[in-house]
């Protein structure tokens, strides 16, 4: 008979809160700090519903976290004079309003969003994106528990957006909110389903280092794998290797994880914390994945500052994290969210998991990166660069760089002096760009005359 109680006064409390979107954004006012839900799971009838208020709000403020769509309050305020958006980790969306000085990037280090969030931040109104409401009166926050819940505990007032095609994904911990703390629920109508990124395209290069990279690789490594070509190619190597007993311990969770895990490469039994699960902040890819983290028990959701604290990763032995970058030069400093002023992703994780690579036993921590690119005007140049564009920002300070992977091998930057860096990089530059490398390494006074390079 209680349970039955119980039951009734959840559908009686989520009754009360039912309203439908164009209500719910009514509680927005001119000035307010609006937060959006993050990456795949940001809400889409809600921000419709905001939009249609453009002309009545004045200096709205939103954020979001890595925006897969251009926001319908972007698109109904083009001129940035009633809505002003913002994101902590910039996307293609972001990069291109942007372009059009309707979107500013937010710096954070990722494990350090729950103190800032709290201490620092602002928020009056949370817009998130959940799962039905179960039988006990939670909402699952899907695919993003990132920093969702400090969202959630921090805000003024939170609605959140039902939505059927969310799949539930467990915990690990705060990864569902309860009735109690919501102040309104919107009912999806559209239920439209969680974005699928494209297929990345890889390219021959990415193979290539890819394939470095599996021979570091070691059985029971605990693995951190960053977006892009380059680790999905690792992923999917990995899945046909013959490697043993490794472990995951990572921010995004991405379709090769799922390969990997089927394919009996993953099982988690050599973990120190979190033995046997699949440990994440938040997942991106295709409907395998999130069919995958459906109340699937192996998969483990947790709040960012677990995941991605230095001192919890290290925690397990053999942290191996892999992550792309677009820059480095010859002092060993990583340029992997920018290039000069221009804005490409953010810091995300990636200063999180080398630091606790290092300090894991037996961990690596790798920059991967093409020796070259190919510019808009069809000429050629060195990614490994004598120092970095002009106003680019450093994202790995040459003190935390561990190792740098290009196609042509390994360069290991710890305990070496700078004339070693510089010689290490030159090494995996490309040939044609070496000569050149080495004139600038001595015009730096960073080069001795009588190193010898490789071969």
């Amino acid at each position: 008979m209680a349970i039955i109680l119980s039951s009734n006064l959840l559908i009686d409390q989520y009754q009360s809160k039912l309203v439908t979107a164009d209500e719910a954004v009514k509680i927005v006012k001119s000035g307010d700090w609006v937060q959006y839900g993050e990456f795949v799971m940001q809400p889409k009838e809600l921000d419709v519903a905001l939009a249609r208020r453009v002309g009545e709000l004045e200096d709205v403020k939103i954020r979001c976290v890595t925006v897969t769509m251009i926001p319908e309050v972007v698109k109904a305020d083009p001129e940035r004079k009633h809505f002003r958006f913002n994101d902590w980790h910039f996307s293609g969306f972001s990069r291109a309003m942007q372009a059009q000085n309707l979107c500013n990037y937010i710096p954070v280090t990722y494990h350090e969003a729950k103190k800032l969030i709290e201490e620092f931040v602002e928020i009056d109104v949370a817009f998130i994106l959940v799962a039905p409401m179960n039988s006990n009166g939670y909402f699952n926050l899907g695919t993003s528990n990132s920093i969702t819940s400090y969202v959630i505990e921090k805000a003024k007032k939170v609605v959140v957006e039902v939505n059927t095609s969310v799949p539930v994904c467990l915990g690990g911990n705060a990864e569902s909110v309860h009735i109690s703390d919501v102040d309104y629920v919107v009912e999806s109508v559209q239920n439209q389903k969680l974005l699928n990124l494209p297929e990345t395209t890889i390219i021959d290069t990415d193979r290539e280092i890819a394939s470095v990279v599996m021979g570091m690789m070691e059985d029971g490594c605990c693995l951190q794998l960053g977006i892009g070509a380059m680790p999905n190619v690792v992923g999917s190597m990995i899945a046909e290797s013959d490697l043993k007993n490794l472990g995951v311990h990572t921010e995004m969770l991405v379709d090769s994880f799922v390969d990997m895990h089927e394919s009996g490469r993953v099982n988690g039994k050599m973990k120190t914390i979190d033995k046997g699960k699949m440990a994440y902040t938040f997942a991106m890819g295709t409907d395998k994945l999130y069919d995958f983290l459906d109340n699937n028990p192996v998969c483990a959701s947790y709040p960012v500052h677990y995941t991605n604290d230095p001192f919890i990763i290290a925690q397990n032995d053999k942290v191996f994290a892999i992550n792309n970058a677009i820059e480095v030069d010859l002092f060993s400093q990583v340029a992997s969210e920018a290039v000069g002023s221009r804005q490409i992703s953010g810091t995300g994780g990636q200063l999180d998991f080398m630091f606790a690579a290092f300090r894991s036993k037996g961990g690596k921590g790798l920059i991967c990166l093409s020796s070259t690119k190919t510019l808009k005007d069809g000429t050629v140049a060195s990614r490994i660069r004598p120092t970095l564009s002009p106003g680019t920002i450093v994202t790995i300070p040459r003190t935390i760089n561990y190792y740098v992977v290009t196609e042509y091998g390994v360069a290991l930057m710890k305990g070496r002096t700078t004339w070693q860096r510089a010689e290490e990089l030159i090494n995996v530059a490309h040939p044609d760009f070496r000569d050149e490398l080495i004139k600038e390494a001595e015009k730096m006074k960073i080069w001795v005359r009588t190193n010898k390079l490789e071969a």
